[in-house]
């Protein structure tokens, strides 16, 4: 087995839920932070970071990414190695994009090849589930795509979800956080049937309406009763950019992951017109924006 000393990994930003698939869909989107670990002789921890928002994140032993990589040695029972770890960022923090997987997945992948790939994707994706709690967000950081994640009896299936060449996702990224956790706590605790069982069909028909590119069941799709309702309410603006989005020829919008990034998916003939409208809306509200349109990412985490 050859040992390296250096690796570095690109993991995408994703996007969650897609509206009706509550915390279990979710696409990796062309959108990256990059991290190096070089192993160092003796003891010790560097963490050194560079891009949009550095100043947040934390540089000791609390950083997520180093969480990610010393679960990684503790689960294969060995100590981890003193590091050095540079992390190039493209994801904003608090986002809705995902932050948070591209640390857990980042640790784990290389951690995975310092180790010498001791466990498969699989067992890697296994533990980047347990880390972060749901699969919706870590599975695409890690094998790109639009995923779709079920338990069973022996764990998780992971389904390839088909996405449609022509839908194109634009990402509304406002200049405020919004905490997962502080998302969470404004969800009831019980739904009702009639609740449940119209998120059941709108995600069948969001399944189809990506496969399939069509319109109409793209613009019924996108619907949800479970998080969004909730939630809207946390980000300021949320009606008027939706009017927007859709005026401006947009399938739907939705709330991305947690928020307070809104997503937009539209087709490229409108994929202009929805940028402008969701950037021109949220500016009359007074709130400063990053409006793009970006692929999604089929390749997941790259060792570079």
């Amino acid at each position: 087995m050859s040992v390296i000393s250096t690796v570095t990994v690109r993991v995408p930003a994703t996007t969650a839920n897609l509206g009706p698939g509550f915390d279990c869909i979710g696409a990796a989107l062309g959108l990256y932070n990059e991290v190096k670990f070089t192993s160092l002789d003796g003891e010790g921890l560097i963490i050194q970071v560079a891009g949009v928002e550095a100043e947040k994140v934390q540089t000791d032993e609390t950083n997520l990414l180093y969480q990610a990589f010393a679960k990684f040695y503790r689960y294969i029972e060995k100590t981890p190695p003193a590091v050095k770890i540079e992390i190039e960022l493209g994801v904003p923090l608090a986002r809705g994009l995902g932050s948070s997987a591209t640390a857990i997945v980042g640790g784990l992948v290389a951690a995975n090849q310092l180790a010498g790939s001791p466990l498969s994707t699989l067992q890697v994706m296994e533990l980047a589930i347990a880390m972060e709690g749901h699969p919706d967000n870590v599975v695409p950081a890690l094998i790109g795509g639009c995923r779709l994640a079920a338990t069973s009896a022996t764990g998780w299936e992971i389904c390839d979800v088909p996405w449609h060449e022509h839908i194109i996702p634009v990402v509304a990224i406002p200049d405020f956080e919004l905490s997962t956790s502080q998302a969470r706590q404004v969800l009831p605790t019980e739904y009702s049937r009639a609740d449940a069982i119209f998120n059941a069909a709108h995600l069948g028909l969001l399944l189809r309406g990506l496969a399939t590119g069509k319109a109409e069941w793209l613009q019924a799709a996108l619907q949800d009763k479970l998080h969004q309702p909730y939630r809207q309410a946390l980000i300021p603006g949320y009606a008027a950019v939706e009017a927007a989005a859709v005026d401006a020829g947009a399938y739907g919008m939705v709330i991305s992951g947690a928020g307070p990034t809104l997503l937009a998916l539209t087709d490229a003939d409108h994929t202009q017109a929805v940028t402008a409208a969701m950037a021109n809306a949220w500016k009359q509200q007074g709130i400063i924006s990053i409006v793009r349109s970006l692929p999604i990412d089929m390749q997941g985490a790259v060792v570079l």
